[in-house]
């Protein structure tokens, strides 16, 4: 698995795959081939919600306003229902095509070019296998991660403040996000609403809907978030994190090892399933974002490895099947209120595994695997093309 520097990636919405990793593939494709024209040609889900997500703006913004961009959804047969192919053009003619996919959280991957991602840096990629090993040397999570990565630290702290910033933001605006579908933002409204008839869990429960509604309405807005694991579902984390510091005062040492669990759980499913929309449905990433907040809460109260497990484990589970319905291809409707739903469930899974931890079956490998599974198995239309759910119901 990756550092997890690759999995919290700090930038720009609306879409970790639709814009963050196509910004990338373009950025190289200039360093590399500089002073050409060039062509892009778009496929499957890049093709199908493309202009939604801004894919072809961010691609313009790198290589010139005069690029030629093309649509292209009859293409069969990809290596990734995220490709794109970008054409080498000198004095009129295509003298290079290069072939590439942006594979869900701002990753990318360049065929036939000496570009790679970086390279691993845990050489353990199992759950049951990374549990077994911390508690022979009786260690937490964390404690794992800062083992493999020493100074992730200071990262996740200059991640932390990023999130926390982005939850602050969107808490003090109103209006109207862009794209057509006029969704008004409301993290503001239920933030100030009246607090008369709520008390206790309820409380709890609309202070981290709206701190969920802030980071996705500001990633839908281009606002600056950090995938966890990807833009679409970048609310979750940052919500269920910044309820346990502002309204349960805990310590930002603790929010800190927290975002290690979390960012290890991430990494588990990025590297053995998918955190692709369009690969896998909303599932991949809402459901994965919701295991990450899970097993975040339960570190903050200082559960044993096997309730953290269990937590993301029924986190995943029950965001299985998970379809990716976005409405006119942006992601505003039904994700953002995804990002919500799936917070507030973070607290449920939580509370759950704190019970019921030693009574559990499955593996939160298995359900990782169940995922990536399930995933393969959606119709196209559910994985980000806009073609099915309430993309196609919705009547405008």
């Amino acid at each position: 698995m990756q550092s997890l520097r690759e999995l919290y990636k700090i930038g720009i919405g609306p879409s970790s795959s639709h814009t963050i990793g196509p910004e990338k593939i373009a950025k190289y494709i200039k360093e590399k081939y500089p002073n050409h024209d060039y062509k892009v040609i778009l496929y499957g889900s890049l093709s199908a919600t493309g202009k939604g997500h801004g894919t072809d703006k961010v691609i313009r913004k790198v290589l010139g306003d005069s690029v030629e961009i093309e649509f292209n959804s009859n293409e069969k047969n990809l290596p990734h229902p995220n490709t794109l192919d970008v054409l080498i053009i000198d004095d009129g003619k295509n003298v290079k095509t290069i072939r590439a996919t942006s594979v869900g959280g701002g990753s990318i991957n360049i065929q036939g070019e000496k570009f790679s991602e970086p390279e691993s840096v845990y050489k353990l990629s199992k759950f049951n296998d990374i549990k077994n090993y911390i508690l022979g040397k009786n260690k937490r999570l964390y404690d794992y991660v800062y083992e493999v990565e020493p100074n992730i630290k200071e990262y996740l702290k200059t991640v932390w403040e990023v999130m926390k910033e982005s939850v602050e933001r969107g808490l003090k605006k109103e209006g109207i996000l862009p794209g057509g579908l006029r969704v008004s933002k409301k993290a503001k409204y239920i933030y100030e609403s009246d607090d008369i008839f709520v008390r206790d869990s309820l409380l709890r429960n609309k202070l981290t809907c709206a701190y969920a509604l802030a980071v996705a309405e500001e990633n839908a807005d281009n606002g600056k978030i950090v995938t966890a694991p990807t833009c679409g579902a970048a609310g979750v984390l940052p919500a269920v994190l910044y309820y346990a510091y502002k309204n349960e005062h805990v310590l930002e040492e603790t929010i800190i090892n927290a975002l290690a669990t979390a960012g290890l759980i991430g990494n588990l499913v990025k590297k053995n399933a998918s955190i692709s929309g369009a690969e896998c449905g909303c599932q991949a990433e809402i459901g994965t974002a919701c295991s990450m907040a899970a097993g975040a809460i339960a570190e903050i109260y200082n559960l044993s490895v096997d309730q953290i497990e269990c937590a993301a484990e029924v986190a995943m589970e029950h965001n299985l099947g998970l379809t990716c319905d976005p409405v006119l291809g942006l992601v505003q409707v039904p994700c953002i209120e995804r990002n919500t739903m799936a917070a507030m469930r973070a607290f449920d899974s939580f509370c759950v595994a704190y019970y019921l931890a030693p009574m559990r079956k499955i593996p939160f490998d298995v359900i990782v695997k169940t995922m990536y599974e399930t995933g393969k198995d959606l119709n196209n239309k559910y994985l980000e093309t806009a073609r099915g759910g309430i993309a196609k119901n919705y009547n405008l």
